[in-house]
């Protein structure tokens, strides 16, 4: 069981308002606190986590710094959100993971355990960071896809199934939390924080796979313009980015320019061959990730960026500056869970 709630305080500044980071104790969530430590709109940020991430203690110049350990499903995390004003949620593992009924329940709960955590703590906003993986991939996918395309992905029990489900979790909030804005951020595949998705981690293998006649369109997002993102829609004001917003660089790379960018070759697999060798292994148990991810090697599932653009987001990274500065960060050492990766 985890410890009662302990604040850590690193800094002091003035500001406007207050914003807590869940999950900020590595990867994507570090990157967004790492960010929001030197907004000078904030008056304090909140890390919540079980794990403090390394060199918190020299993050300075910007607002007040407090650090929460608890764990994201303890309704005592309520006790964190006192005198927020919003929260940005990413506690959420997309890792795959062979106990996959333990996976969900977790990430669900979570979900749920904070939306229900800020509404009785009196916040204002909460943002959501899911996955534009939950719009699912289909031949007959508008390239791209806009902010309110209809989530088709597969319902599954896999990671992109818990993304479908926390979905449904904040849009329920929405409307049950009277007063909570809820903002849903959907980004492409993330980089330069460890490996948020599945996909990014194809980018470390020694080959890409590529399957034969498809016209794959990869598309990536910089933690650091996540980061952006979700610092926007936290200040964002009443009625302003409520509900979903996709988060990507500008465009996508074909096949041919990922291998020049990545400077990897590829396995070239027949999709049938390809999928066949997935329900096996995912069969045996060697690998938990379901066949029917594939899709997303064949078939489009590119976004635009319209309502961050809009609200005044522009990334800072294309699809190669992202893919070239996170294959640089892992040659150095960078951790694959995101621990110790900066956010720009």
């Amino acid at each position: 069981m985890p410890g009662p709630l302990r604040p850590r305080r690193t800094d002091t500044a003035a500001g406007g308002a207050v914003v807590a980071v869940t999950g900020a104790g590595s990867g994507a969530g570090a990157a967004v606190l790492a960010r929001l430590a030197t907004a000078p709109r904030l008056a304090r940020v909140v890390g919540v986590d079980t794990v403090v991430p390394p060199g918190l203690a020299a993050v300075g110049g910007g607002p007040e710094l407090s650090w929460y350990e608890v764990d994201v499903v303890d309704p005592r995390i309520t006790g964190a959100f006192a005198g927020v004003t919003a929260v940005v949620h990413l506690a959420v593992d997309l890792t795959p993971d062979i106990d996959r009924a333990g996976q969900r329940q977790r990430n669900t709960r979570a979900a749920q355990t904070v939306l229900t955590a800020a509404f009785a703590a009196g916040v204002r906003r909460v943002v959501v960071v899911s996955s534009a993986l939950a719009y699912g991939a289909y031949p007959d996918n508008p390239v791209p896809l806009g902010d309110d395309a209809p989530l088709r992905a597969v319902p599954e029990a896999s990671v992109v199934g818990d993304l479908l489900e926390i979905e449904r979790i904040a849009a329920a909030s929405r409307r049950s939390h009277r007063g909570l804005a809820v903002t849903v951020l959907r980004p492409a595949v993330v980089l330069g924080a460890g490996e948020r998705e599945p996909m990014a981690a194809l980018l470390s293998a020694p080959r890409l796979l590529r399957i034969r006649g498809a016209t794959t369109r990869w598309q990536f997002c910089h933690v650091a313009d996540l980061a952006a993102a979700a610092q926007l829609a936290a200040l964002a004001g009443p009625g302003e980015l409520d509900g979903p917003a996709n988060v990507a660089s500008t465009g996508w790379l074909d096949h041919d320019q990922l291998e020049r960018v990545s400077g990897r070759r590829s396995l070239e697999l027949p999709e049938r061959v390809a999928v066949g060798t997935a329900e096996r292994l995912h069969r045996l148990g060697i690998t938990p990730a379901p066949p029917s991810e594939l899709a997303y090697l064949v078939h489009p599932w590119v976004v635009d960026c319209a309502r961050l653009r809009a609200a005044g987001w522009t990334p800072r990274y294309g699809n190669a500056e992202a893919v070239t500065e996170h294959l640089g960060e892992l040659g150095r050492g960078g951790r694959r869970d995101g621990r110790g990766a900066t956010a720009a």
